[in-house]
C-alpha cells in the first residue's frame, strides 16, 4: 500500500504541545498583578477574534492562543489577592523594601506575585531567594541573600506597603 497521501504526525502539531506549566506555589497577586493578568486575557481573546479566517497558519496560531488563554484563565482562577493598606514593621508580600548591600549600594524592591515579577523594574517574586530571605525581617535586620555568584548580606533600611 502506498503511503504517498497519508499525513504523518511529526510532533509539531498544536495538539501535541504540552500545556503551559503552572507554578506549584499559591498564586498570590497584588491588585496590579491581577489587573495585568486580566488585561493579558482580554488581549489574548481579542487576538483569537482577530485571526484572519484565510491565514495559512490559522490553526497553529489559534492553538497557541487557546493554550495561552487556558493558562491565563487558570492563573486568574487561582489568584489570591493580597494587599490593601497594611501597617506592619515586618516585611511581607506586597511590601516595598529598601536594602543596602555589603558595598553600601542601596536597592528598592517590591515583593509581588510570580506573574508580576520584573526584577529590572524592582519587582521581585515572593518565591525568589531574595524575597524569601527578606520576608519576616524588620528595619535594621540583616538577611543573607543566596545567589549563584555567592551569598550577599543585605541590611533592611526601610519597609513600606504601597496601596496600588
Amino acid at each position: 500500500m502506498s503511503r504517498a497521501h497519508v499525513r504523518e504526525v511529526d510532533g509539531d502539531e498544536p495538539e501535541d504541545r504540552p500545556e503551559l506549566p503552572l507554578s506549584p506555589y499559591p498564586n498570590y497577586v497584588t491588585a496590579r498583578g491581577l489587573a495585568q493578568l486580566q488585561a493579558r486575557r482580554e488581549a489574548c481573546e481579542a487576538a483569537i477574534t482577530a485571526l484572519p479566517p484565510d491565514a495559512a497558519d490559522r490553526r497553529q496560531r489559534r492553538a497557541a492562543l487557546d493554550r495561552e488563554l487556558r493558562w491565563l484563565q487558570a492563573r486568574i482562577a487561582s489568584a489570591q489577592l493580597v494587599g490593601g493598606e497594611r501597617h506592619s514593621d515586618r516585611i511581607a508580600f506586597g511590601a516595598e523594601v529598601t536594602v543596602v548591600d555589603e558595598d553600601d549600594r542601596e536597592f528598592r524592591y517590591r515583593i509581588v506575585g510570580e506573574d508580576e515579577a520584573e526584577p529590572d523594574a524592582g519587582r521581585i517574586s515572593w518565591t525568589s531567594p531574595l524575597a524569601r530571605a527578606l520576608i519576616g525581617l524588620k528595619v535594621g535586620e540583616v538577611a543573607t541573600w543566596p545567589r549563584p555568584a555567592g551569598d550577599c548580606e543585605v541590611e533592611v533600611r526601610a519597609i513600606a506597603f504601597p496601596t496600588d
